[in-house]
């Protein structure tokens, strides 16, 4: 459904032009030191930052509205809310898709699995907006496993390490354009995820596979690794504290950390909504239309992909740390 974790429980809620976007985080520890400030940074990374050459050109303010969990600037261990306002929507471009779905987009099985009570207006729930409060709740789950350190990178986009030359072609040819986003978890202690089915790739592939526009993830060598001799894919153990002289299996053995870098990537495709004629069918008559597509849209979502995936990770990596109590129920 709509939420994740046991004990660092996550709730996303809203749609891409109601009124909010709101996050529920509930079994945060009390007495954790957070402000609407303190989400600022994240935030700005996951907001459209280059409309025209890539993001799409709404831009919201994204200011938290903290309106529980929070007394004189400290958790209070019961749930916290957040919302984000929608202000810059503009529906008017959705009127004609409610019965002619795009191809690519979940407007046609939201029609059929709700009786099309869905929001189809920018994608309703479906939409990357909706990331918003998965951000908020990275930064509180950051927060807490500081001085733990999760970066995520653009790999590449189309293909290619140097993109911004094909990404400029795909614009103006009214296309978009997919990527390879890249997490890197460091820090963290040996003993995170459970065999069988809670293994931290489960884990954290459960929440990246949620997430809009992912449709592949890989940890380590990942499909590489596939290809190598098992004398080339182990890595030799170092020490007593299990560092390894190589990391093809991305920080993890048999579903559980081994003290070195977690790695994982994601496959991120293009976005569906495109400036080129589409082929589509109107639901009311059956008959083949032709759809052209009009608003304001991404044409390569992987640019503001590393904030997103890094509280993805940092989300199952405060869960599972408070799983094992190593996570300290009051801060100085």
């Amino acid at each position: 459904m709509n939420s994740f974790g046991r004990l660092f429980r996550v709730t996303l809620a809203g749609e891409s032009h109601g009124p909010d976007i709101a996050v529920v985080v509930d079994g945060c520890p009390a007495g954790l030191p957070l402000a609407a400030e303190d989400f600022a940074a994240d935030l700005a990374r996951r907001r459209s930052a280059r409309p025209g050459a890539g993001t799409t050109p709404r831009v919201e303010s994204d200011r938290p509205q903290i309106v529980s969990g929070v007394y004189n600037g400290r958790t209070t261990g019961s749930p916290l809310l957040l919302l984000f306002a929608n202000q810059d929507v503009a529906s008017d471009a959705y009127k004609e898709m409610k019965t002619t779905p795009r191809p690519g987009q979940a407007d046609f099985t939201a029609r059929v699995k709700f009786g099309g009570f869905n929001d189809h207006r920018g994608g309703g729930h479906f939409s990357g907006r909706v990331t918003v409060g998965l951000v908020a709740a990275g930064v509180i789950a950051k927060k807490l496993l500081a001085p733990m350190a999760i970066a995520a990178r653009i790999l590449e986009i189309g293909g290619a390490a140097d993109y911004e030359a094909l990404l400029a072609e795909a614009v103006a040819a009214g296309d978009s354009l997919g990527g390879v986003v890249e997490c890197v978890a460091g820090g963290l202690p040996v003993g995170l995820g459970e065999p069988f089915f809670d293994s931290v790739e489960s884990l954290i592939a459960h929440v990246a596979l949620a997430i809009p526009a992912v449709k592949a993830i890989e940890f380590g060598d990942g499909f590489a690794g596939a290809r190598l001799r098992g004398s080339a894919f182990n890595d030799a153990i170092l020490d007593r504290a299990g560092r390894t002289a190589t990391n093809h299996a991305g920080g993890v053995n048999g579903g559980i950390t081994n003290g070195n870098d977690l790695v994982f990537r994601v496959a991120v495709r293009p976005p569906a909504s495109i400036a080129q004629p589409l082929q589509t069918v109107d639901l009311e008559t059956g008959e083949p239309r032709e759809l052209r597509i009009v608003g304001r849209h991404d044409a390569c979502i992987a640019l503001r992909f590393p904030v997103i995936l890094e509280a993805a990770c940092a989300v199952v990596l405060a869960d599972l740390m408070l799983l094992e109590g190593r996570i300290p129920r009051i801060w100085n």
